[in-house]
């Protein structure tokens, strides 16, 4: 019997011992065999692990020793291209403005996960994401950042995942077990990065925070094996410009859809927008936050009931007239309700922007007056 054949029968006899699975019993049987080489799991428990989250139970798989949890909804607010320094500053006055940091805690945040992510500049880095525009956006800043930094891509892992067998519809990685997390780097959703893949999240970051969206449809068309998620996301991206049809971003038209179709409440409206992306991306409170941009606009859409109070789960929410003509395509949004909102490091602001969505083309196109 071959070495191979023997190490692998091993592995097959812990696996009817213990249950675990084929991953996993294979990383205890090579932890066992003296005299081999550095197993993988070792070498993953001496890097740095990056996550979108602590709902992700990295520690619980024995792979990571140190975890830093990369927390910024970039699909949200200004994000310019401007020093690290700055954009901090910048990112931190936005959510604390939009009540995401009631307790000022962005900006010291934001610089200790940047000196972490540097400290290990010498080391391997390992990222834990999905494949969402939330968690795309994400991506991109720390590979840009480590490129800036000199890393080379082959010291850089992702371990990046849409979808999970036995998930009907997969939400993300917290819906994981410390098992299921465990197994993933056996499988294809593990890729060390090349220097194209490298370059490729440079650029993506570069057109993400630049002051127009001449970069984006690069991006959105892009293909690589090992940010394959990336195209897809930029393409939702583009979807969040206002429409040449209604005015309205994609998410604004599903939750004017979803209260005409009787989500009376908030929170319903909240579920059944969700419901219709492939990939939800966008949390409650950003959500509520539309909702009340729409409801306190000069010429309201959403009828909220308690008007006075600021729109969450429990509000009751109604179209108005005005929200029916512009669901039906017969009134513009923007036109009547002006806009200022930012996509990265695009500023879209006043009654005609320059960029809408085109839903003819399912491109952003030049918008004139």
């Amino acid at each position: 019997m071959t070495k191979k054949a023997d190490f692998k029968q091993r592995v097959r006899a812990r696996m009817a011992k213990t249950g675990e699975s084929y991953a996993t019993a294979r990383s205890h049987v090579l932890a066992e065999q003296p005299g081999l080489p550095v197993p993988a799991d070792q070498a993953m428990l001496a890097a740095l692990h990056v996550s979108n989250g602590d709902c992700t139970d990295l520690p619980g798989t024995g792979l990571a020793s140190r975890v830093l949890y990369w927390r910024d909804s970039l699909h949200e607010g200004p994000v310019p291209a401007v020093g690290p320094e700055e954009l901090r500053q910048i990112r931190a006055a936005f959510l604390n403005e939009a009540h995401v940091d009631d307790h000022m805690e962005g900006s010291d945040m934001f610089a200790e996960r940047d000196r972490t992510l540097a400290a290990n500049l010498d080391g391997e880095y390992v990222l834990w994401f999905e494949a969402d525009l939330y968690d795309q956006l994400q991506i991109i800043q720390i590979l840009a950042r480590l490129a800036d930094l000199g890393v080379p891509a082959r010291r850089i892992t992702l371990i990046c995942i849409g979808e999970h067998p036995g998930i009907a519809r997969f939400g993300g990685l917290g819906e994981l077990t410390a098992e299921q997390l465990r197994e993933l780097p056996a499988t294809k959703a593990c890729a060390r990065l090349t220097p194209a893949a490298l370059q490729l999240a440079t650029d993506a970051w570069a057109a993400f925070r630049a002051p127009t969206p001449d970069g984006l449809p690069v991006i959105a068309g892009s293909r690589s094996r090992e940010l394959r998620f990336l195209g897809e996301a930029f393409d939702r991206l583009g979807r969040e410009y206002p429409s040449t049809r209604d005015g309205l971003s994609l998410t604004e038209r599903r939750i004017l859809a979803a209260v005409a179709d009787g989500a009376a409440a908030a929170g319903t409206a909240f579920v059944r927008a969700a419901a219709r992306e492939m990939r939800p991306y966008l949390g409650d409170t950003w959500s509520f936050a539309m909702m009340d941009r729409m409801a306190h606009a000069r010429i309201p859409l959403l009828h909220a009931e308690p008007a006075d109070h600021p729109v969450d789960r429990e509000t009751s929410l109604r179209l108005t007239d005005t929200g029916a003509q512009v669901l039906a395509g017969a009134a513009d949004h923007v036109t009547l309700n002006g806009l200022n909102r930012w996509i990265g490091g695009v500023h879209l602001r006043g009654h005609h922007v320059p960029w809408r969505w085109n839903d003819a083309t399912e491109t952003i196109t030049h918008h004139s007056k």
